[in-house]
């Protein structure tokens, strides 16, 4: 019983301090609380995220104020086709000393930071983008033969823009599958609009300020996976994307039709953590059957391939998660 007392003093402590962090973004990222939830989610998970809007909606606003807010060294890349793994990794270079002798000495890129922002990630060329996979999943990267350790913690936010085509090339599904979450960034609302033009065009502009660090948010995400789940969120998690996955036996007429291939079991490890996630940010000290609904699309919508007659018939994959969501939630779905 002890244990458990702490725990829930631990949680809302926690709580107290993302609430502070979120206001501290959110007087610099204004009316985009949606999207600044599911950033901060990805980071108390310890994953990475895809930001996917069109240029000027602020994404790398956000990015910088994470860093600030979280205390984390944070750098960018501008992603182009002419950029190279060692632009990005780090090389060796030959140095002579002061005795005349002559060594290599590794110059370490701008990876070897804690919060890496990877601007239009799908303009650089498969060969670069793969310099991130090894770095995304273990915490490290080799070069010249040697496992270099990451910071941490460490994470990417990448970007893109989702109706420019010409001079990218489409991430492989594999890197997909490393980002915990793919999050839409939409046009704000007028109102929305009214306020970022009221605060980014006069002669101050609002600071945010460090309320983590470094070390607390470890700290955070190794108390995020103490969160207990309890068994009915468990299920219909698998529920969820077992659903989706054509040659399975719960897979509906619509998904075997529809649905190229489905997600795998880093998709459902992926909800166990961001549903904790949700229901830190909101408060509470256990998550619902209701973030497994809100957080699927975020979690699963890049997981997943329509095949091209779906394509064809103008089919998203935002409609067919929300539907099987929609069918899941009704009383009895599961039985």
């Amino acid at each position: 019983m002890a244990e458990d007392a702490d725990l829930v003093a631990e949680i809302e402590a926690l709580e107290g301090k993302l609430a502070e962090a979120r206001g501290s973004i959110t007087r610099r990222f204004i009316g985009q609380e949606t999207v600044v939830d599911l950033t901060l989610s990805a980071l108390l998970c310890g994953g990475h995220a895809l930001l996917i809007g069109l240029p000027g909606l602020g994404k790398t606003r956000l990015v910088e104020t994470l860093a600030t807010v979280m205390g984390l060294d944070g750098n960018r890349i501008q992603f182009t086709p002419d950029l190279m793994p060692a632009d990005i990794l780090g090389s060796e270079v030959l140095e002579t000393g002061a005795d005349g002798a002559r060594a290599f000495k590794f110059i370490p890129g701008p990876i070897f930071c804690q919060l890496l922002m990877a601007d239009e990630i799908n303009r650089a060329s498969p060969r670069t983008q793969s310099a991130l996979l090894q770095a995304m999943q273990e915490k490290q990267v080799t070069v010249a033969g040697e496992d270099r350790p990451l910071a941490k913690p460490f994470h990417v936010l990448a970007t893109q823009n989702p109706i420019e085509q010409e001079g990218t090339y489409p991430l492989p599904e594999a890197q997909l599958d490393r980002f915990l979450v793919q999050i839409d960034v939409e046009y704000p609302d007028r109102e929305t609009e009214r306020g970022i033009l009221l605060a980014t065009t006069g002669a101050e502009e609002e600071e945010a300020h460090a309320v983590f660090s470094a070390a607390d948010l470890i700290a955070a995400q190794r108390l995020l996976r103490r969160m207990p789940v309890g068994e009915s969120v468990v299920e219909v998690i698998l529920d969820l994307v077992r659903a989706f996955r054509p040659d399975d036996e719960t897979a509906s007429d619509r998904i075997r039709e529809s649905v190229a291939w489905g997600p795998g079991p880093r998709a459902a490890q992926a909800l166990m953590l961001t549903v904790r996630a949700r229901a830190l940010l909101q408060g509470r000290l256990a998550p619902s059957v209701e973030d497994v609904f809100a957080m699927a699309r975020p979690v699963l919508s890049h997981r997943m391939a329509l095949r091209f007659a779906a394509r064809a018939r103008g089919e998203s994959l935002g409609a067919i998660i929300d539907e099987t969501c929609e069918g899941l939630a009704r009383p009895g779905a599961a039985a």
